[in-house]
């Protein structure tokens, strides 16, 4: 333990000596380096590549973070480093997908909100965090409990019952290290965000090892004088935080040092490019055609992504309040590898208060991906090819906003499509099917969806589905496709076929 009283600014080396082995750690961060206090990590990783310490650790993280390389959540990728990972989303780290692939760590996948507001319950000393998000999901303990390879063994989910309702629970767990990132720290520890995209899970992270008794370590860019720091800028009071360590070429992201844009401080901005693919831009038209006035959104990573670049495209943000998890109201949503942040946003809260505000219904619609879907309605975006993908924020989403639209490719691999005269063309079909019999993993439950009454739609290029009582719906295909040769025998299940209608003009161009 760290005395609260001492000097708190230290290296970078001496911040890495204070993760103990076993230790469980909690860190903060997303994609594209978005507030991730990779320096830290890095040392840490250098002290276990020199010394063999610290090892065995359990490392939380929420959202996910890394570069597909070597940065992020990679810098714990190595045997014997890590014992265990509850992560939300894993797929920025090939190497620690690698490891839980091949049974050298014990790997948990939750809900992104799931694990910020478990922090949030650890911190104040609650029983865990008690919530419906994950019902009828692998994540609920009927199903996978969030195991994700056969060496995660141990139940950290489990099924209650209040008032004659199921709800999840998920268990608390020690925080011992809390490891976060601000701009700026004043003598006194007090940390500000100020010139970060995102505020994400920075707080709920340092509050759930102080008040464990960890220790709580701040990478930042800048020390500041005690005062000089407005204190409605003070994401985390410098009471919660023992050691700081000053970066000052900390970038804001991996793409660049520091974009004001990001942080709604004017400066100009590229405008975000139009996907040229001619396949996902109908996807997006076709799922953009659900979009109305007034709508509070939200926009999932990839193919949906698209659709908030066509209502900027359109000059028509204005109409819609649209939101991504890790805070961001507003904006120009970006996407790809800087995916989570948005160029000139109205509004920048905490993630963990943005997944409350998703958890209680406060989405109209959302508008995410779809990498394989089942005649169940359910929909896997968690588990492929044997790799732990995690679901992000998908669960928190899909399952509280009042409508959904997956959007996804109809097959993978090899397809050979193209698009004449506002007609699709389809040469060859990929070689993978995505529409199957059975998903992989339940990342999203078409029986919970429609007890919930929720209305839920299944997008792709040659054709869309909706939820129906009675099952999986086909209900439109693009014109140019033949509705048997082209869907019904690529589909490893048989849809509702009462009366297909074509896209509507403008879809296929």
């Amino acid at each position: 333990m760290v005395s609260r009283m001492q000097e708190k600014f230290v290296s970078v080396a001496a911040a890495a000596d204070l993760v103990k082995t076993g230790a469980n750690v909690a860190v903060t961060g997303s994609g594209g380096g978005l507030v991730e206090p990779d320096a830290v990590f890095e040392a840490i990783e250098g002290r276990f590549l020199k010394t063999g310490e610290p090892a065995g650790l359990t490392l939380i993280h929420a959202l996910g973070l890394g570069d597909r390389d070597r940065r992020g959540t990679n810098r714990f990728a190595h045997d014997g480093m890590v014992r265990r990972v509850i992560g939300g989303h894993w797929t920025w780290s090939p190497r620690m997908q690698a490891l839980a692939r091949e049974n050298r760590v014990e790997a948990y996948a939750l809900p992104s909100g799931a694990i910020s507001h478990l922090l949030r319950e650890i911190g104040a000393r609650r029983p865990g965090l008690i919530t419906h998000v994950g019902l009828g999901t692998f994540v609920d303990p009927r199903l996978q409990g969030g195991r994700m390879n056969a060496a995660a063994r141990e139940d950290i989910v489990e099924l209650v019952t209040l008032d004659g309702r199921e709800y999840l629970r998920y268990k608390p767990m020690r925080i011992d290290v809390g490891i976060v990132r601000g701009t700026y720290a004043d003598s006194a520890g007090n940390i500000s965000l100020a010139d970060e995209p995102a505020s994400l899970d920075a707080y709920a992270v340092a509050l759930a090892a102080h008040n464990s008794g960890g220790i709580v370590i701040a990478q930042v860019r800048e020390r500041v004088d005690h005062g000089a720091l407005a204190p409605r800028s003070i994401a985390i009071p410098g009471v919660l935080v023992d050691a700081v360590v000053v970066v000052p070429d900390q970038a804001q992201t991996y793409r660049a040092a520091f974009d004001a844009s990001l942080v709604g401080h004017g400066g100009i901005s590229p405008r975000v490019p139009a996907g040229t693919d001619p396949v996902k831009r109908i996807i997006a038209r076709r799922a953009a055609l659900e979009l109305e006035p007034g709508a509070t959104l939200n926009f999932g990573y990839g193919v949906s992504a698209q659709v908030a670049t066509m209502i900027a495209e359109r000059g028509e943000r204005q109409k819609y309040w649209m939101t991504i998890e890790q805070g961001i109201h507003g904006g120009d949503m970006l996407d790809d590898d800087l995916f989570g942040m948005a160029h000139h946003p109205d509004a920048i809260i905490d993630s963990t208060s943005q997944f409350d505000f998703y958890s209680g219904g406060g989405l109209d619609m959302a508008f995410l991906g779809m990498a394989e879907m089942d005649a169940a309605g359910n929909v896997n975006v968690s588990s492929l090819n044997g790799n732990v993908n995690g679901p992000g924020g998908f669960i928190d989403i899909t399952q509280n906003a009042s409508g959904v639209v997956f959007c996804g490719t109809f097959d993978a691999k090899g397809a050979e499509i193209d698009v004449a005269d506002g007609v699709l063309r389809i040469h060859r079909s990929g070689r993978i099917p995505k529409l199957v019999r059975s998903v992989a993993q339940v990342t999203f439950s078409g029986s919970e969806a429609r007890r919930r009454g929720q209305r839920v739609l299944y997008v792709t290029e040659r054709a869309t589905f909706t939820l129906t009582d009675e099952g999986i719906e086909l209900i439109e295909v693009a014109p140019g496709v033949d509705v048997q040769r082209d869907v019904l025998e690529r589909m490893e299940f048989a849809p509702i076929v009462r009366n297909v209608q074509r896209y509507p003009a403008g879809v296929v161009q």
